[in-house]
């Protein structure tokens, strides 16, 4: 299983594989072309509220992690969603964008350990 997580602004740093935008809103100054994306998956993304709560604090990420499962947990719709990923991953590199600058407390994190240990 092979599953890279990548700021979409980090072009220069760009991997091969199945390429997926993971979060709700489409990120500024990137246009479609330049995204090269497979699929935008933007049913998987936290909740706008969960999103703007935990604004990416270090000191919220235990609990933001927890209310994002939940969500997930929740959501048919989501269940349905991770389980794709994971099945994408098994089959290929899977390479999961995210706008976000904080690249250590953020839902790609937190999603990529879901698929791994799901």
């Amino acid at each position: 299983m092979s599953i890279v997580l990548q700021r979409i602004y980090d072009e220069e740093k760009r991997t091969g594989g199945h390429r997926i935008l993971i979060d709700r809103v489409w990120p500024r100054g990137v246009s479609k072309e330049e995204a090269d994306l497979d699929q935008w998956m933007k049913e998987i993304a936290p909740s706008s509220s969960l999103r703007k709560w935990f604004a990416h604090d270090p000191d919220k990420f235990d609990e933001f992690k927890q209310s994002y499962k939940q969500e997930i947990e929740k959501s048919s719709e989501r269940q349905d969603k991770l389980s794709e990923l994971k099945e994408m991953a098994t089959n290929e590199r899977l390479v999961l964008l995210f706008a976000a600058k904080e690249t250590k407390y953020n839902h790609a994190v937190v999603l990529k350990e879901l698929i791994e240990n799901q």
